[in-house]
């Protein structure tokens, strides 16, 4: 357990954040104050990061106390069956990733064809839509779990924490039914005695989940590489395969435009198309000075005000970095800052009392005006967790030999399937932001 130094690292950033607010509160005239605001940021980002490091290791841990299970592997360990049929088609697909297919015993085909499907219905062998009989394999469980976890890093859009979008695993990848209701403005009826009731049924709607095919790209490493028994090449495609679905994943949930152009819905249009929209008018009421191309507190107000109570209540903000610095220096009417730095063991900062996520999708501020005009969806806000993602936890990993040969390298191939929708049956839980040129 790491709380004594989860206090301290956050402790040190509380007196960070502090100076970082009395420089902007003295309007940092001078390029000095800048350039010591801009290392302040950087530092307190730095002991950040190393904060949620320390908390995610916490929690592993804590989980795995929790499980009253140790870790595999130690002497006198009872290990069930299913955790040895795991250990052993792993054991066996490392050994793919390094010979490959023609290279492998019988035992070793044998266990790695019990897990080869195809997810499209109707053929026969591949580890992915439309691959040729024998064509991969599905990756282990431990292999999955760990890119999913390296996937966080890419992008809020795959978190699945408190309060962010809502991660929804399955198996397989067939359409996904996913059912809604609209009954928010039909009330109870007081009846008197011997009085009939009224009739009123549900509304009920439904949204429909695919799962867009995604590759990693192919990765090739060399033969030295592949054959010296001190590279991982395990955790080295983890690690290439995470960043790489990581960005693209995040990006087309973020700004996709849906099912007409073959794309995941994304949290951007889908919250557009809900029509909660409000135009900011700028920063002038808190400086005097901030035009259009600003966000003031009264704009964060307006936003909040355009959800209604009941998604508000556990609200979050979403935008990109480049925003959230523009609000680190901006105060309310009353000189209060709106950013505050998370002082307490897991307590997050805020920007007006609401956490907030960083989406480097999410458009930034313009310097000035432009023509023609240009709007920018700056910020989302509202019940994130209504957005929710959907997973084929089958991901399948291809090994091509043949066809870098003559380079000495082998290529590898990834392909991941998702899908990302807003769970609004009309009540519209998220509101966006626009900044207009």
């Amino acid at each position: 357990m790491r709380l004594p130094e989860n206090r301290e690292l956050r402790e040190e950033r509380g007196r960070l954040a502090t100076q970082m607010q009395e420089l902007a509160a003295g309007g940092m005239k001078s390029s000095e104050d800048r350039e010591k605001f801009n290392r302040l940021d950087a530092e307190q980002k730095r002991l950040k990061d190393r904060i949620d490091f320390v908390e995610r290791a916490d929690q592993a841990y804590s989980e795995m106390r929790r499980s009253g299970a140790p870790p595999a592997g130690h002497l006198g360990e009872v290990i069930s069956p299913t955790e040895q049929a795991d250990h052993e088609y792993r054991a066996a697909f490392g050994r793919y990733l390094r010979r490959g297919r023609s290279e492998l015993s019988m035992e070793d085909r044998a266990l790695l064809k019990m897990e080869t499907r195809d997810m499209a219905e109707g053929a026969l062998g591949g580890a992915y839509p439309g691959a040729p009989v024998g064509g991969g394999f599905f990756v282990p469980v431990g292999f999955v779990q760990k890119v999913e976890v390296a996937l966080k890093y890419y992008g809020p859009m795959l978190d699945g924490g408190l309060g962010m979008p809502t991660i929804l695993n399955t198996e397989t990848g067939q359409p996904l039914p996913w059912p809604t209701s609209m009954d928010t403005t039909v009330m109870g009826e007081l009846v008197g005695e011997n009085q009939i009731v009224t009739t009123r049924d549900v509304n009920i709607g439904m949204i429909m989940f695919g799962a867009w095919k995604l590759s990693t790209k192919l990765v090739k490493v060399s033969l030295e590489l592949i054959e010296d028994s001190s590279f991982d090449i395990e955790n080295f495609l983890i690690n290439q395969f995470a960043e790489r679905i990581g960005r693209a994943a995040n990006m087309y949930l973020t700004t996709g435009l849906g099912f007409a152009a073959s794309q995941p819905y994304g949290i951007v249009p889908a919250t557009l198309a809900g029509g909660l929209i409000a135009t900011a008018v700028g920063s002038y009421a808190n400086d005097g000075v901030g035009a259009a191309n600003t966000i003031g507190s009264d704009d964060l107000v307006t936003l909040e005000h355009k959800v209604d109570p009941l998604y508000r209540r556990e609200g979050r903000y979403m935008m990109s970095d480049q925003v959230l610095r523009s609000l680190k220096m901006i105060k309310d009417r009353y000189g209060r800052p709106l950013w505050q730095a998370g002082i307490r063991d897991r307590e997050p900062d805020t920007i007006n009392g609401y956490a907030y996520a960083i989406n480097p999708y999410m458009d930034q501020l313009q310097t000035a005006a432009s023509s023609p005009v240009v709007t920018a969806n700056t910020m989302l806000f509202g019940q994130l967790a209504k957005y929710v993602v959907r997973r084929v936890r089958n991901l399948s990993v291809l090994r091509l030999t043949e066809r870098y040969a003559e380079y000495g390298q082998v290529g590898f191939l990834g392909f991941y399937r998702f899908d990302g929708q807003l769970v609004d049956a009309g009540s519209h839980p998220i509101a966006a932001l626009q900044n207009i040129y």
